[in-house]
């Protein structure tokens, strides 16, 4: 019998990640499938329930909504900066900086360029969409034994 997708399982795939208009954001379907242990943190929790109870060979699409894929957009991550951190020459629209916060670095978005401030979407770029989600289950294996 296949052992099916639990936590704990090691999971070896393929997977695209697409918006609602279709434009894929990750995919490794050209490429070497992704092996993961389930619960490990490398796939968002939303992500995960989608997969369980799947085993070998199983292909399925799912739609996760904002909540449970990347967050929905928050209004109070989006910060003006003054323009003196930046040098000139670096501000443009879509430029994404690391900056330093308490817990290590947390990428920005510029989104508006002003006089004197530099608004700046701290958002996870995916914020707000609806992610669909394809995958095809390549092998499902219980966690290893060191």
């Amino acid at each position: 019998m296949a052992l099916l997708i639990d936590s704990g399982t090691r999971v070896t795939m393929h997977f695209s990640l697409a918006l609602d208009n279709g434009h894929v954001v990750d995919s490794n379907f050209d490429g070497a499938p992704a092996t993961f242990m389930v619960g490990d943190g490398n796939l968002l929790p939303g992500f995960e329930t989608q997969l369980m109870g799947l085993s070998d060979g199983d292909e399925r699409e799912f739609l996760i909504p904002p909540e449970s894929a990347f967050g929905q957009h928050n209004p109070q991550n989006v910060q003006d900066v003054d323009r003196s951190n930046f040098s000139a020459d670096e501000v443009e629209l879509g430029t994404v900086f690391s900056f330093q916060n308490g817990e290590g670095e947390l990428p920005g978005v510029v989104i508006e360029v002003g006089k004197k401030d530099v608004r700046v979407d701290f958002n996870h770029p995916l914020a707000g969409q609806t992610i669909s989600f394809k995958v095809k289950i390549m092998t499902v294996a219980p966690q290893s034994v060191h």
